[in-house]
Order: structure tokens, then C-alpha cells, then sequence
């Protein structure tokens, strides 16, 4: 496919799953995920059975630990299920913490070719899913991220400019929503639920993450006729003090402050602007995720967040309801509540156990053998997976390398997360 009728594609792709969440009210409830991830096509691995090895990577220590914790666990949860529903398609994973580290994350990814590595669920963020991703590419290794959502991680994606500066990655796809798609989507719920006429935004300018959520962002707030009258920025190493930031929105007249960040530096935004007297609409992406969960920050001060996320744990269907119990015993989170990158992860075994099922390999055949068949068997026309994080709908996947899934709006009422349209 032509870069050109790859950006066409994906424009329609990401207008129509934000406009058809939009018809909805992106207020459904999570429906649909069977224990089997019974939504795919036929072909079996039943000739060899055995166990396929995944490695998954994300930090499990340090300030992102929230994420790679909540992947391991929601992935496990899949795993030990699928081990108890028996059957030809078992797994074994080897999970390794990067701190949210790409140097460390790299180490981590030959720590895990030397144990025989045939399937890679990571990583969990998105700078070291960047720098891994080369390595499994090279590699050939199949790469399923539950929440690396750069496009970096996948390649191939034009920038503003038309540029492609790195070439797609053949063997990685998404669970989660593209950085594109979260700046587009954030924009169009804006818009259509007028939310804000006065927009400011803050956003780390070293993070790859936040960098591609803004600039989608502020193209498509252009083509609503969003007013964006303050954008400030921050780094690693000044994220302590916001009162710039926060001063600049409040003298530019802003009434909703748009967050593509992750969810620490967001606790300190929403402290600092307290502290200030500014009372602001926030509305935040899937980094906003975990902001309650945050060490001594004071939760009622996230009252009234909006955020876009493809999961709600107080969701009723009884697939989420059914998660959010086994995610909370001694097992697994000891009485934390999981999060989307949790159900991401949950939804990233069970798509591999329907791609393995749809392609017929064999825990026998080498890394870059299965890696061909499921790059095969992930984009046929005939494949789509309904879980946890795909709003009833059935989700698929482009050769791009993105998944076309529904996001909700979701509020912060009460301290939990609640559907914003309810």
C-alpha cells in the first residue's frame, strides 16, 4: 500500500470509529469478550499443541510503575484462564522491567531472545516501544503493544508534512489507540459535545507520547474551530512547577486545559492550579489513566476530569465485571482497580491465542515463521477480536499496523471513573 492511500485509509478509519462513538454517546458499556476470544477465524494449532512463549516488558518499578504493573497483571489474568479452559494454544510469559527506561527496555528485549522469546506483548510506553520495535523488526518477531501508541512504535506513519521518517515496522500492531487517533478523537469530542470555547493546552516536549498527541490535537482543532489560546510546554527535568503554565491559560482566558501527558505530572498541574485558585476544565488521554491512584495527591481534585479511554471498570456487562474481580484478589492487584492498560493487555493474549488459532502455528516453529503467519492472519479480512476495550464493537486491524476501535468519554465522579454522557 502507498503511503498516500495509507493516510486515506487512515483517515477514514479514525473519522469513523470517533464519529460512530460520537452516534452512540460514547456512553455503552463494555460488552462481548468471551473467555475464548471466540471472534476470530477458523484453523487450529492443534497438530503440535505445546506452549508459545510472550515476553512483555514495561516498568514495574519507578514513576510509570502503575502501567507495566497493570499490564502484567491483566495479561496473566488472560493466560491463566486460558490455561484453565485447557486446550492446544497455551502461553508462558516472561515479564522484565524497563523503568520506563529504552536503554533498559533494549536490555530487557535480549534478556528475552536469550530465553526463547516467540511472541513480544510491549512495551508498555511508548519511547522504550520505540526503541524496542526496532529490535523486534530486525528480528522479526511478532509485536502486539497494548499501549505503545506512538506511531513511532509502528512506523511508516507520514508526519505533518507528509514525511515518513520511520519506515513501517511490519511485524508491531496496537491494542491501543494511536497518539494520531487520541489527538483527533480528543479534539472531535471537544467540538461535539462543546465542551470548551477557550482551549489551553500543556504537554512534555521530550516525550514522544505527548509530542504526537498535541500535534494531531491542534490540526484537528483547527478544522472544528476550536480556539487554542495558550500552548506551554515542559520537560523531564522541569516538571515540578507549573505555575507558568498555569498562569499563561488563566491570563489567555481559558476555560478547559487539554492534558496529553501522563497522569503524575497531571496530579501536580491539578494541585498547583488549586493552590492558585484557577478552576479549569481538564480533559485528558489515556495517560491521564491512574491519576487516582497517585501517592498523597489529593483525589478530589480530579472531580469532574474527563478523559478518553477504551475501558471503564465500572462497567456493567458481566465480561468486565467478571476482569475487575479476578484483577482484584491476592492474585493478581491485591485490591487495585485495573485500567485500561490492564484490559488492553487482558484483550492482547486473547488476540493472539484467535491469531495463532486463525494461522495454525505451532509452539514448534521458530519466532519469525509464526511472526509471517500472524502478520498474515491479523489483517485478513475475515479476522476481528470483541474485548474488553472495544466497546461491544468488533475491532480490526490495517496493514498499518493500527486497530480501528471505539473510545468512550469517560468523568471522574465520586472517584471513579463514570461514562460522560450517563
Amino acid at each position: 500500500m502507498s503511503s498516500r492511500t495509507a493516510m486515506q485509509n487512515l483517515s477514514v478509519n479514525r473519522r469513523t470509529f470517533v464519529a460512530g462513538a460520537a452516534g452512540l454517546g460514547l456512553a455503552g458499556v463494555l460488552a462481548g469478550c468471551s473467555g475464548e476470544g471466540e471472534t476470530g477465524g477458523t484453523g487450529s494449532a492443534a497438530s503440535a499443541g505445546g506452549t508459545f512463549k510472550i515476553g512483555s516488558i514495561g516498568p514495574i518499578t519507578g514513576g510509570a510503575a502503575i502501567y507495566g504493573n497493570a499490564v502484567k497483571n491483566g495479561a496473566q489474568i488472560a493466560i491463566d484462564e486460558i490455561a484453565e479452559a485447557g486446550g492446544d494454544v497455551q502461553f508462558e510469559m516472561n515479564f522484565q522491567d524497563d523503568e520506563n527506561d529504552a536503554e533498559k527496555s533494549v536490555n530487557a528485549y535480549n534478556n528475552l531472545k536469550d530465553w526463547g522469546m516467540q511472541l513480544l506483548v510491549g512495551t508498555v510506553t511508548s519511547t522504550p516501544c520505540v526503541a524496542v520495535t526496532a529490535e523486534s523488526n530486525e528480528d522479526n518477531i511478532f509485536t502486539l503493544t497494548p499501549s505503545g501508541s506512538s506511531t513511532e512504535c509502528i512506523g511508516g506513519q507520514p508526519d505533518a508534512d507528509g514525511n515518513i521518517s520511520t519506515p513501517r515496522k511490519e511485524n508491531v500492531f496496537q491494542m491501543c489507540f494511536s497518539d494520531p487517533n487520541q489527538g483527533m478523537a480528543s479534539a472531535q469530542y471537544i467540538s461535539e459535545q462543546k465542551l470548551g470555547t477557550k482551549i489551553a493546552i500543556i504537554y512534555k516536549n521530550d516525550d514522544t507520547y505527548s509530542m504526537g498527541i498535541h500535534d494531531t490535537f491542534v490540526a484537528e482543532a483547527a478544522e472544528r474551530g476550536l480556539e487554542i489560546v495558550s500552548e506551554t510546554t515542559f520537560t523531564e527535568d522541569s516538571q515540578t512547577d507549573f505555575s507558568v503554565q498555569l498562569d499563561d491559560a488563566k491570563s489567555a482566558g481559558a476555560d478547559l486545559v487539554f492534558l496529553p501527558i501522563y497522569y503524575t505530572p497531571i496530579s501536580l498541574i491539578l494541585t498547583q492550579a488549586k493552590q492558585r485558585g484557577y478552576a479549569f476544565k481538564w480533559f485528558g488521554v489515556d495517560g491521564m489513566d491512574g491519576l487516582l491512584t497517585v501517592e498523597g495527591f489529593d483525589t478530589s481534585l480530579a472531580e469532574g476530569c474527563m478523559l478518553l479511554t477504551p475501558f471503564v471498570a465500572t462497567a456493567e456487562d458481566e465480561a468486565t465485571k467478571s476482569f475487575v474481580e479476578k484483577y482484584q484478589s491476592d492474585d493478581y492487584g491485591k485490591g487495585e482497580t485495573p485500567n485500561q492498560f490492564a484490559a488492553d493487555a487482558y484483550d492482547c493474549i486473547y488476540v493472539l491465542k484467535q491469531a495463532i488459532e486463525a494461522a495454525g502455528v505451532t509452539p514448534d516453529m521458530d519466532a519469525s515463521a509464526i511472526s509471517d503467519a500472524l502478520k498474515e492472519a491479523i489483517v485478513a479480512d475475515d479476522f476481528s477480536y470483541t474485548g474488553l476495550t472495544t466497546a461491544g464493537e468488533a475491532a480490526t486491524w490495517s496493514d498499518t499496523g493500527e486497530i480501528s476501535k471505539m473510545p468512550m468519554g469517560m468523568v471522574i465522579q465520586d472517584g471513579v471513573y463514570m461514562p460522560l454522557d450517563a
